[in-house]
C-alpha cells in the first residue's frame, strides 16, 4: 500500500488507542504523515530505534508488539524446549517503555511462551546479564538508549546474553514481514499469566546475583579501602536506570565519598534540562561540572539513561573539567587492568583485549607493550560477544581482558554479554583511586599515557539522512566511495583499502587478500602515516558515519592532521 492507504488504514481503525488517536487526529502536515507511514520501521540486527507516535515508522504498542509476534513465532518453529526456556525482558524510563515491556509479555503469553519481567526500570546490562541467569532463549530490552526523549527502541538479544545473532534477526525480520494485520495480533491476561507461573517478576534476586558478579571488576581491593572513603567523585545516571545499581556496586567495592547529582538521580522519562542525555556530550555535564566544583570533584562520571554506555570528566590543574572520549575512557582502562594484573603477577600468557574496527590504535598500543594481543571486530557489541564464546568454548585459545567500543561502552567482566556502565563505573572509580595514590589525578593519568604511548585522536562525524529519501542517500554516497575508489586524503596516500561488504583487502599495489571477518557494509582506508578512515551506515538510525584515527607526537599535530582529514573526506563525499 502507499503512505497514503496505510495512513487512512489507520484512520479507520475503530479501537485505536486513545493516544495515539489523539495524536494521530492532529497530525496535518503531509511530509510529517509521510514519514510516519511510508514504510515500516526498520528491524535489524540491533532491533529499531524510532520516534514514537502513530505510524508503521513509528514506535508504538502496534509495531512492539509486531516486532514481539515475529520473535514468538520463530520460537514457536523451534519447539517446546525453547519456548519453556522462555524470554527475558526489561525496560528503561523512557516514556511507553513499561508499557511497551508489558505488551511483550503478553504477546509471548499468547503462544504460551515463558516470560520473565522486571518489576521496574534496568539497566541494558542487567537484562543481558538475566537472559544468562535464567538460562533463557532470548531478552527484549525496551529502550532507545542516549536518543532524544521523543525517541524509544527494542533491542532482541540471543541465549548468550549478546544482541541477538544476524542469522535468528534476519528469520525474526521476515517473520515480521509476513504479519499483515497488526491490530489483531492476540495478547494474552497477564494476571492469568502470574496467576499460572507463565510470567515471572525479577527483581532483587536478580539484582543481588549481578551485585556477586560485579565482585569481580574490582582488582586491587586495597585502593578503595585507603583512597575510597576520601577520594571525591560525582555520579549522575541522567535520569536514566544506573543510580540503583551503580550506587549499590559503588558502595560494595569500597567507595563511599560520592555525590549523585540530584536534579539527574531519579528515572524521568522528560529527562528535564537533557535535550541529549547522552554522556559524550559537553551539555550532559553542565550541572555535574557545577556540583564538581562546590565539592571539589577529582572526576565526574555519568551514564546513559539505559546505564550501557559511560562518559566521565576529568579535572584539569585549573579547575576545569575536560571530557574524555570513549576512546581515551577504554584506553586507560585496559592499561589500568593490564598494568594491575602484571604487578598482582595475575596477567595471563593469552590474554587478549577485544574492539570494534573503528576504535583507536591507542589502545592497540597499549596492548602491544604487555604482549597482550588486540582483537579487532565489526561494529556492534555482539561480536565481542561472539569473540568472548569463542574463547569460553576453546575455539580460539585467549583469556578476555577488556572489550570496547569508541561510542562509550565497555564490558570488563564477561558475566555480561553487552557493554556494561555499572562495571564501567566501579573500575573508573578504582582507577581514580590509583592516580590518587600516586598524587595525580585522572587527568595526568591521560597525560602520561600520551607521553609514552603517543598523541591519539579520533573523530566520529555523523550525518543524517532522514525521511523517504534517506537510505537511497546513504547507499548512493557508500557506492560513490567504492566506485571512485579514493587514493589520498590530504596529502596522505591510501596504502590499503579494506572493502568488509565483500571481505576483501586490497594494497596500493593492487594486491588483494581476504580480511577474514564477517561481512557488513564497511569501508576502511589506511594510509602512509598510519591514520585510518572508516565509513558505514548507522544499524539503529538513518545515519551515514565517518570514523578518522590519527596519531602524533604532540596534541597540537594531532589535532591539526584530525582537522585536514576531516576536511579532505567531507571534500570526497561532497564532491
Amino acid at each position: 500500500m502507499s503512505w497514503k492507504e496505510t495512513y487512512e488504514q489507520w484512520l479507520k481503525q475503530p479501537n485505536l488507542a486513545p493516544t495515539l488517536k489523539a495524536e494521530l487526529d492532529a497530525m496535518k502536515d503531509d511530509k510529517e504523515i509521510e514519514d510516519a507511514f511510508y514504510g515500516p520501521l526498520s528491524f535489524g540486527t540491533a532491533g529499531m530505534r524510532g520516534l514514537m507516535g502513530p505510524g508503521i515508522n513509528r514506535m508504538n504498542i502496534y509495531t512492539v508488539r509486531q516486532a514481539t509476534e515475529g520473535l514468538a513465532v520463530l520460537m514457536d518453529s523451534l519447539g517446546d524446549e525453547v519456548k519453556q526456556r522462555g524470554v527475558s525482558i526489561s525496560y528503561d524510563s523512557r516514556h511507553h517503555s513499561r508499557e511497551f515491556a508489558h505488551d511483550c509479555t503478553r504477546v509471548l503469553g499468547a503462544h504460551g511462551i515463558q516470560t520473565y519481567i522486571y518489576d521496574n526500570v534496568r539497566p541494558t546490562p542487567e537484562l543481558s546479564f538475566a537472559v544468562r541467569y535464567n538460562h533463557s532463549y532470548a531478552g527484549i530490552m525496551i529502550t532507545a538508549s542516549h536518543n532524544p526523549k521523543e525517541y524509544n527502541g527494542y533491542k532482541i538479544y540471543g541465549e548468550d546474553g549478546g544482541q541477538m545473532p544476524p542469522k535468528e534477526s534476519d528469520m525474526i525480520t521476515e517473520y515480521i514481514r509476513q504479519i499483515k494485520d497488526i491490530f489483531n495480533i492476540q495478547l494474552a491476561d497477564e494476571q492469568e499469566m502470574l496467576n499460572n507461573g507463565l510470567e515471572v517478576i525479577m527483581g532483587e534476586d536478580v539484582d543481588h546475583a549481578y551485585l556477586e558478579h560485579a565482585k569481580e571488576v574490582t582488582i586491587n581491593k586495597s585502593l578503595a579501602q585507603k583512597y575510597g572513603k576520601d577520594m571525591k567523585f560525582v555520579f549522575s545516571p541522567l535520569c536514566g536506570t544506573g543510580r540503583m545499581l551503580g550506587e549499590r556496586a559503588l558502595r560494595q567495592a569500597g567507595f563511599t565519598n560520592f555525590t549523585i547529582e540530584p536534579t539527574e538521580a531519579q528515572p524521568n522519562g522528560d529527562f528535564p534540562g537533557l535535550e541529549h542525555p547522552n554522556p559524550e556530550f559537553p551539555e550532559a555535564f553542565v550541572r555535574s561540572i557545577k556540583l564538581g566544583k562546590e565539592v571539589d570533584a577529582d572526576v565526574l562520571i555519568a551514564t546513559d539513561p539505559d546505564a550501557d554506555r559511560l562518559g566521565c570528566a576529568v579535572r584539569q590543574p585549573n579547575g576545569d573539567y575536560q571530557l574524555l572520549t570513549g576512546n581515551q575512557i577504554a584506553s586507560v582502562m585496559l592499561h589500568y587492568i593490564l598494568e594491575a594484573h602484571k604487578q598482582a603477577g595475575t596477567l595471563p600468557a593469552n590474554a587478549a583485549a577485544v574492539k570494534s574496527i573503528v576504535s583507536t590504535n591507542f589502545a592497540a598500543k597499549i596492548a602491544a607493550d604487555y604482549n597482550v594481543q588486540m582483537i579487532n571486530v565489526l561494529t556492534g557489541f555482539k561480536w565481542i560477544a561472539d569473540q568472548i564464546h569463542q574463547y569460553e568454548s576453546g575455539k580460539a585459545d585467549h583469556t578476555f581482558m577488556f572489550g570496547f567500543e569508541e561510542s562509550y561502552g565497555y564490558l570488563i567482566k564477561p558475566f555480561v554479554r553487552d557493554k556494561d556502565a555499572i562495571q564501567s563505573l566501579t573500575l573508573l572509580a578504582e582507577i581514580a583511586a590509583y592516580y590518587k595514590s600516586r598524587n595525580m589525578t585522572m587527568y595526568d593519568g591521560v597525560q602520561e599515557l600520551f607521553e609514552k604511548y603517543g598523541y591519539f585522536k579520533e573523530k566520529t562525524i555523523s550525518n543524517t539522512y532522514a525521511g523517504v529519501d534517506g537510505p537511497a542517500k546513504i547507499q548512493g554516497l557508500m557506492k560513490k566511495f567504492r566506485e571512485e575508489a579514493p587514493t589520498e586524503f590530504a596529502g596522505h596516500k591510501v596504502v590499503l583499502t579494506e572493502d568488509f561488504s565483500n571481505n576483501t583487502k586490497k594494497t596500493a599495489d593492487g594486491k588483494i587478500s581476504e580480511l577474514g571477518i564477517p561481512e557488513s557494509n564497511v569501508l576502511r582506508y589506511v594510509l602512509d602515516d598510519d591514520t585510518w578512515i572508516a565509513i558505514r551506515p548507522s544499524g539503529t538510525e538513518p545515519k551515514l558515519k565517518f570514523y578518522i584515527g590519527t596519531s602524533a607526537d604532540s596534541d597540537t599535530a594531532s589535532e591539526q592532521k584530525l582537522t585536514d582529514f576531516e576536511n579532505a573526506l567531507q571534500a570526497f563525499a561532497e564532491a
